[in-house]
């Protein structure tokens, strides 16, 4: 396959070379309106072609990733697959949830794929987390807290739950293999800039009686990548930021409630284990996927109803941080 990277800047270069090692890539293209992001690519990968405009390429290229701001997403994709391209659009995959839909439904009636750049759905540990999950071995999940912390880095055009909100998102759909159904967020804006630089999402699961608590900052000290999911017999901490045991089971819990509703419960202390998972790049997942699922017709692992599921609770976030209300997402998307 001849394959796009469409937006070169970070993320979209490291597209460019983990598709420039894909024995199933014959010919990678680079595409960028700014010349000082094409120059350095063009030097270090001589084998790929490096231009300025989609135009003078989309009749060459069979599929195309698309790593360009948010707004951006849908128009890109929509072209691409009126033109008969596959498609993979970065986190968020569009700006609304209609604009998803008819995504999904273009590519739907052409029978092409599209895909969704959830990184770490491809991820090892979150993989490993989810069949724990799966086989009950943390019991009952009560709930899902997540924290994605840092110093930075502001966007131009979107709020810090646009930009860092989908990682946790596409997460927690993940791992409890279910989609949420209401959403309340709070969020609040300190540097002086008109998007919201901090904020705290509560998901309603309704379906499985579970809830997840998201909080995403631009404005804290530390850089924090933490997952902790409390079941009703062991408890789990994935922390992206550890070298090593990232995944870490405690098997800690409660003994459940006395009779008479009474404190204090009855509290069980055990070990702590830190499973050994093979780790690969799940950015090199992610494009493998892809082009494979392109080359084969399949559905890939990561599909646009996945990014679509996600979108919807961005933009019921959005609506709940305008109203101050919880709003319900009344047909979740079917992942």
């Amino acid at each position: 396959m001849k394959v796009g990277v469409i937006g070169c800047g970070y993320w979209g270069a490291k597209h460019v070379r983990v598709l420039s090692s894909l024995p199933e890539v014959s010919l990678v293209v680079a595409i960028d309106a700014q010349t000082e992001r094409i120059e350095p690519l063009r030097r270090m990968y001589p084998s790929a072609l490096c231009v300025t405009s989609l135009d003078e390429v989309i009749d060459l290229i069979d599929a195309a990733i698309i790593a360009t701001p948010p707004r951006s997403h849908a128009p890109l994709a929509k072209r691409l697959l009126a033109a008969g391209k596959h498609v993979m659009v970065e986190k968020p995959m569009t700006a609304s949830t209609e604009e998803a839909r008819e995504l999904i439904a273009m590519a739907d009636e052409a029978g092409l794929t599209l895909a969704t750049g959830h990184t770490f759905e491809h991820n090892a540990v979150v993989k490993h987390l989810r069949d724990m999950v799966a086989a009950e071995e943390l019991g009952k999940i009560y709930y899902i807290d997540t924290a994605r912390l840092n110093l930075g880095l502001y966007q131009p055009d979107v709020n810090v739950v646009w930009d860092l909100a989908p990682h946790d998102i596409s997460i927690i759909n993940m791992v409890l293999d279910s989609t949420p159904t209401a959403v309340s967020a709070w969020g609040a804006s300190h540097a002086g800039t008109p998007f919201e630089d901090v904020a705290y999402l509560r998901l309603e699961y309704g379906a499985i009686g579970a809830t997840a608590n998201i909080h995403v900052s631009w404005l804290d000290p530390s850089k924090v990548r933490r997952v902790t999911v409390v079941g009703s017999q062991r408890m789990a901490v994935y922390d992206d930021m550890l070298d090593e045991g990232r995944l870490r089971i405690y098997d800690k819990g409660v003994q459940g409630a006395p009779l008479d509703g009474t404190v204090p419960m009855s509290y069980r202390y055990g070990g702590i284990t830190a499973p050994h998972i093979p780790m690969t790049e799940p950015l090199g997942e992610v494009d493998r996927d892809f082009v494979q699922s392109a080359l084969s017709g399949r559905t890939p692992q990561v599909d646009g109803r996945r990014g679509l599921a996600v979108v919807e609770v961005l933009e019921a976030a959005a609506e709940s941080m305008a109203t101050g209300r919880t709003v319900e997402i009344s047909q979740p998307a079917n992942v």
